[in-house]
């Protein structure tokens, strides 16, 4: 489908307290969705929600640094996007932050997961492909930093389905769907052979899993979604218990926290696809509920669903989902839009010129 055939046909549904639940938090949301949009989700001056998109080609796992940096991985990319100016027509529309991709690594295929960053601004990314942890790199495609102990040799070739990377100042666990090394065998073990394992030691912490995805560290405790079932689950590496806390119909998938609250992906299985034949489909016919492609809210101290938004049209994933704390309404430069090829910004500090009319702070003057 081309991109043109999708835009007219996608469309966002909210639930009625939505934008009041994100403008009272002070923060906005951006999620991708496979094969081509990326989402920036805020609130409009009126308190409407308001939605901007942007194409890039499979985009995957998002991570935000804060409010000025919003990293994307992609088909064949690692893109950097930027805080910059935001012009006046759109500031006064009420657009408070504009993204721009100002740099991008070119990674190749790796099909690249979750991406973290942490407090020191080092990015660290799951190459599946590979099935390890790799960092961006100045002089190659990637640099391989960490793979599981039940991969006996550095490859291509997608074997377990490493897919999740968690950290923070003490500890970093990784979600895989399987912990087997033969080529592809991860499809055979979608039911059960989930695991969480510890970085770097790969002792498993978690089993018994359904592709399990979007491991997180918050507040001390470990997260994750157990996708194949619908759980959003709470994970204890000392004892290997997984608490599920939630269920939202869909392949869940992708996960940030928000003020007490979880904001989870959901994705749409269909009939012969990966994400089908698992324990999902059986939950939804006892429920009696159809699979929702979105996001959902879910309020930790008791499990429930409060808030929603979904993604109507033919999108069937939701891969990542991100928050940008301190943004209203957020935007983004495009590669194919218009208004990259106008919005030109620059530091002004950097152009005081000499007598002589040579530039006496860009390194030219003598």
């Amino acid at each position: 489908m081309a991109d043109d055939d999708l835009e007219q046909t996608l469309g966002l549904s909210a639930s009625p307290g939505f934008a009041t639940w994100l403008a009272g938090r002070d923060a906005s949301l951006t999620f991708a969705t496979p094969p081509s949009k990326v989402f920036f989700v805020g609130v409009r001056t009126d308190g409407q929600l308001g939605v901007f998109e942007r194409t890039f080609d499979k985009a995957m796992g998002v991570a935000t640094d804060g409010a000025e940096r919003v990293w994307l991985g992609t088909r064949t990319h690692l893109w950097r996007m930027d805080s910059v100016p935001v012009d006046q027509a759109s500031a006064e529309e009420g657009f408070d932050r504009c993204y721009a991709p100002m740099r991008a690594y070119t990674t190749g295929y790796l099909n690249t997961h979750d991406v973290t960053v942490d407090d020191d601004g080092e990015v660290v990314f799951v190459a599946t492909r590979f099935g390890c942890l790799a960092r961006p790199s100045e002089t190659a495609s990637f640099e391989p930093v960490w793979q599981p102990p039940w991969l006996e040799r550095f490859e291509q070739g997608d074997r377990c389905h490493l897919n999740g990377y968690t950290h923070d100042e003490n500890r970093a666990f990784v979600t895989s769907v399987s912990a087997t090394g033969e080529l592809e065998s991860w499809r055979d073990h979608r039911n059960g052979g989930g695991v969480v394992a510890h970085v770097p030691s790969g002792e498993i912490v978690a089993t018994g899993l359904s592709m399990p995805h979007s491991p997180r560290l918050h507040d001390g405790e470990l997260w994750c979604t157990n996708s194949g079932t619908g759980h959003l689950c709470r994970v204890d590496p000392a004892s290997g218990e997984v608490e599920k806390v939630a269920f939202a119909p869909g392949f869940l998938r992708g996960l940030c926290f928000l003020d007490g609250y979880a904001v989870v992906g959901s994705s749409r299985p269909r009939e012969g696809d990966l994400y089908s034949g698992l324990g999902l489909d059986d939950t939804l016919i006892e429920k009696g509920l159809k699979p929702r492609l979105g996001l959902f809210v879910v309020e930790l101290a008791t499990g429930n669903v409060v808030e929603w938004l979904f993604v109507e049209g033919p999108m069937r994933e939701v891969f990542d989902v991100a928050v940008l704390p301190g943004v209203r309404r957020p935007m983004a430069l495009g590669l194919v839009a218009e208004d990259i090829r106008t919005a030109v910004f620059f530091d002004s500090s950097s152009v005081e010129r000499s007598d002589s009319g040579r530039w006496s702070r860009a390194g030219l003057a003598s």
